[in-house]
């Protein structure tokens, strides 16, 4: 935990900033939730909640989910096209709190970073 500056996290996984020197770690976001991992910039981050969104929004829960918390029968997009994760209603939920509490905080830090500024 010492080479990482938490974001947010939850039971299902956290988003950090690598604490490495170069521009390329600092400017970008590492999502990591089951077994994935992404390095996403801020536009990647919100495009990737607007596809958990969708996929909330479209997906009306079939039987299968509605009896086991283990069917991953819902394909999510990912900010990387070639991409898509299946889930279960249970890991979207989970995956859209991760995302959108990452974007929130990223949002607060950049606000009092403006007003200690100024």
């Amino acid at each position: 935990m010492r080479d990482i500056d938490a974001i947010y996290y939850n039971d299902f996984g956290i988003a950090f900033h690598w604490k490495k020197e170069t521009k390329n770690y600092r400017s970008k976001i590492q999502v990591v939730f089951r077994d994935t991992g992404f390095l996403l910039t801020h536009k990647e981050l919100i495009r990737f909640a607007e596809h958990v969104q969708n996929t909330m929004n479209s997906n009306a829960v079939c039987s299968c989910c509605a009896k086991k918390k283990s069917c991953r029968a819902m394909l999510l997009e990912t900010p990387v096209p070639q991409v898509s994760l299946a889930v279960s209603v249970n890991e979207l939920t989970a995956i859209n709190d991760l995302i959108e509490g990452t974007i929130f905080q990223l949002n607060i830090d950049n606000f009092l970073s403006d007003i200690c500024n100024n």
